[in-house]
């Protein structure tokens, strides 16, 4: 598998260099060079805003393409519980799933139910780990990157228990490699993905040695083969297993509403992700036993590569959520085994991976850190992003790291003239 640091790119023949990616990324790192867009590797967290902004499909986002899955001699899709809200209020789960099957994948699996049993796993971690509070969910990738790069005090605050789709494909390459006595490195388990982060949470696990998914593939790229496929299905066979609980998971609420315990908080939208981590940071969240927190408006449903309005989508997953009902059909009985044994739990211990400092050196950072505040207050703070760097403050700080010189910037510059 490819080890990609990262799930975007920049096609630099299509950019035009009109900042509105560099102006919405949340963690800066995203500079206009020469007119086109570059991404510092070291200070993206891959949470796909400048894809969602760029009007002239100059960001690439890097998932698994339907090509590459015929690689795998048998083939499995593991789908994000947003596929469902995909297709219209006729169109339900175990339809979906059969269509799956239609378009070449072999072994098809609702990941809803493994949200379900993460929810239960969820629930018994919290109840025998009474600190630290607020417990900060591992299920959006962006998310877990941003603690890591700009939250590292909260490291110790996120949840040890594993996702739901690494779950599933562990669960099922065993299975499947039992039953139909295939090689286990011949089955390629796939995740259909509402947003490119996921691929990078596939080819660059945090708390896992290795990941168990074999790719991701954007829900955008077998849209229109799922549709057609629909008109065929035949529901004969039935492969649905999660109730609404699981079904939730697909709007921001959805985990968190899983979890029969009280002051549980779900957040959606990357600039109200980063002020709630502000007020953890502080210490003004205690009494929250769990924050999830999804970087994409509405949650999931809202992700960059989905294609149904999220409102509808919203609206759908909601619906779903009371045919199948809220009672979860797991039970704490069901998962108490596998999570003694230490089946849902991470393998490897998350670290923080704070943005490099000015300065190796703690005399010279300082001595720059001072700097950075002189020419801040020179360049008058326009904030115009003409220089190529999304506000003052990172332009100066690009400065001091002779990454830039001051007169980039076009006032200064101007004045000069």
């Amino acid at each position: 598998m490819d080890k990609s640091n990262h799930s975007i790119q920049i096609n630099k023949e299509k950019c035009v260099g009109c900042v509105l990616c560099m102006k919405a990324c949340p963690t800066k790192a995203i500079r206009i060079y020469s007119g086109k867009a570059e991404i510092d590797d070291e200070l993206c967290v891959d949470c796909g805003e400048c894809y969602r902004v760029c009007p002239y499909d100059a960001v690439t986002p890097l998932t698994t393409s339907y090509g590459d899955i015929k690689r795998f001699k048998f083939k499995v899709a593991v789908p994000s519980p947003v596929l469902y809200t995909q297709f219209g209020r006729e169109v339900m789960p175990n339809q979906i799933l059969l269509a799956l099957k239609k378009i070449g994948f072999d072994y098809v699996f609702d990941a809803a139910w493994t949200c379900e049993i993460i929810n239960a796993a969820i629930e018994k971690y919290l109840r025998e780990n009474p600190t630290p509070r607020p417990i900060i969910s591992t299920v959006c990738p962006a998310t877990v990157r941003l603690i890591l790069h700009l939250y590292p005090n909260l490291v110790d605050n996120i949840i040890p228990i594993n996702l739901p789709r690494e779950i599933a494909a562990k669960s099922i390459r065993n299975k499947i490699s039992k039953e139909y006595n295939i090689k286990k490195d011949e089955i390629g388990i796939i995740h259909i993905s509402p947003c490119a982060a996921k691929m990078v949470s596939i080819t660059n696990p945090i708390g896992l040695t290795d990941s168990e998914l074999d790719g991701a593939m954007s829900i955008k790229e077998i849209y229109s083969k799922l549709f057609r496929a629909l008109k065929t299905v035949d529901e004969e066979d039935i492969l649905q297993l999660s109730s609404g609980v699981g079904l939730g998971w697909a709007v921001s609420g959805g985990e968190v509403n899983g979890i029969n315990l009280d002051n549980c908080l779900a957040v959606s939208g990357v600039r109200d992700v980063m002020n709630i981590l502000d007020e953890v940071e502080a210490g003004k969240l205690k009494e929250v036993e769990y924050l999830e927190c999804l970087v994409c408006p509405n949650g999931c449903v809202g992700g960059p590569l989905t294609v149904e309005n999220r409102h509808f989508a919203k609206k759908k997953a909601e619906n779903l959520v009371e045919m199948y009902g809220k009672k979860s059909r797991v039970t704490s009985k069901m998962i108490n085994h596998k999570y003694e044994e230490g089946f849902f739990f991470l393998n490897e211990k998350v670290k923080a991976r704070p943005f490099p400092p000015l300065d190796d050196n703690p005399e010279k950072a300082i001595k720059k850190y001072r700097e950075l505040e002189k020419i801040v207050k020179e360049l008058g703070g326009k904030e115009c992003g003409a220089c190529g760097a999304p506000d003052c403050r990172t332009l100066a700080r690009d400065i001091v790291q002779n990454k830039a010189k001051i007169s980039d910037c076009v006032f200064k510059k101007n004045n000069k003239e």
